[in-house]
């Protein structure tokens, strides 16, 4: 479930940003800011369904998952494809994640 959590927060979070950047940047209609906004609220809420015993520690594990998200964003919407420094930059995003999720707690 952490994982799904995760992948619609992620998913959640680049559209609302996206549609805040389409209408600041390219001029886009104010009406991409309705669909934003309520893409944000389902961002944050989806968040709350990850088993952690800190909403910090949720947080800082969700944001390797952003990361890596944001670059398949950027290469299936965008049409950019990332480079060997995004990808080595995603892994060891996702390494730092792993060792939050994972590492012992006493």
């Amino acid at each position: 479930m952490t994982l799904l959590a995760f992948l619609l927060a992620a998913l959640a979070e680049i559209a609302g940003c996206f549609a805040v950047w389409h209408v600041v940047r390219h001029a886009g209609s104010p009406w991409w800011l309705l669909p934003g906004a309520l893409s944000l609220g389902l961002f944050a809420y989806s968040l709350t369904w990850v088993e952690a015993d800190a909403a910090g520690r949720a947080f800082a594990a969700y944001g390797g998952i952003y990361i890596v998200a944001s670059l398949t964003w950027l290469w299936t919407v965008e049409g950019v494809r990332p480079d060997r420094w995004d990808a080595t930059g995603a892994a060891l995003c996702l390494a730092g994640a792993a060792v939050i999720v994972f590492g012992p707690r006493g």
